[in-house]
C-alpha cells in the first residue's frame, strides 16, 4: 500500500476539464470505495458506456439543490434509511429529442446533458427513468464528505458548471474495488485518482 501515490486535486481538475473521467476514492471509515466522476456538461455516449462497463455500479449524476429544485426532482423517498445519506431524487429519463428507452448509452447521455441545460423544464423529463440525479448537500464535501459532493466541489473547482456523472467501481466479480484495484485500474488506464480527504 505504501506504493500507492494519489493525484493531486489540481491534476485531476485538469482532467475534468479536458472531458475525461478520473476516480475518486472516499475515507476507509466511510464507504471505503471509489466512484468513477466526469463534468456532467462533457458527458459523451462513449463516458457512459466506459462507466456501465468498467464500473459496473448505479450510474448517478450529483447536481446542486437549486437545479434539482428548478427540475422539480423531488427525493426519491420522504425518509431515508440509508445511513450514508445519499439524497436520491426521482430517476428521469429525456422526452424525445431522439431518445428511445432511455438506458442506451447515448440516451443516458443526452438525458445528463439535457439535465444541465439551463433551458430545460421539469416537463422535459420521464419520470422514472434511468438517470438518478443526487441532491448534493450546500457546503459540499466540508459538510458531507461523499462523492455526491465532492462532484459539484470538482466541477465547481474546474470552472465548469456543477454537475457530475458518477458510478461506484466494482472489480468483474462484483465484489466492490478498494484502493489497491482502484490504484491498478487507474494506473492501466491513465485515469487521476484523487481522495475525497484531499
Amino acid at each position: 500500500m505504501s506504493d500507492i501515490k494519489l493525484n493531486t486535486i489540481p491534476e485531476a481538475i485538469e482532467d475534468l476539464k479536458n472531458g475525461k473521467i478520473i476516480i475518486v476514492v472516499d475515507d476507509e471509515d466511510r464507504e471505503n470505495e471509489g466512484d468513477f466522476l466526469c463534468a456532467a456538461e462533457l458527458t459523451t455516449p462513449e463516458i457512459i458506456n466506459f462507466m456501465a462497463l468498467h464500473g459496473r455500479g448505479l450510474i448517478c449524476m450529483p447536481l446542486p439543490e437549486k437545479r434539482c429544485d428548478e427540475l422539480g426532482l423531488e427525493v426519491m423517498v420522504s425518509r431515508s434509511s440509508d445511513p450514508k445519506e445519499t439524497a436520491f431524487t426521482v430517476s428521469v429519463d429525456l422526452l424525445g429529442n431522439g431518445t428511445s428507452t432511455g438506458i442506451s448509452a447515448s440516451d443516458r447521455a443526452k438525458t445528463i446533458l439535457a439535465l444541465m441545460d439551463e433551458k430545460s423544464k421539469p416537463t422535459d423529463f420521464m419520470r422514472p427513468g434511468h438517470i438518478f440525479p443526487l441532491r448534493a448537500r450546500k457546503g459540499g464535501v466540508l459538510k458531507r464528505a461523499g462523492h455526491t459532493e465532492a462532484a459539484i466541489d470538482l466541477t465547481c473547482l474546474a470552472g465548469l458548471k456543477e454537475g457530475g456523472v458518477i458510478c461506484e467501481i466494482m472489480n468483474e466479480d462484483g465484489s466492490m474495488s478498494r484502493l489497491p484495484e482502484l490504484y491498478a485500474f487507474a494506473q492501466k488506464h491513465d485515469m487521476k485518482i484523487v481522495s475525497i480527504e484531499d
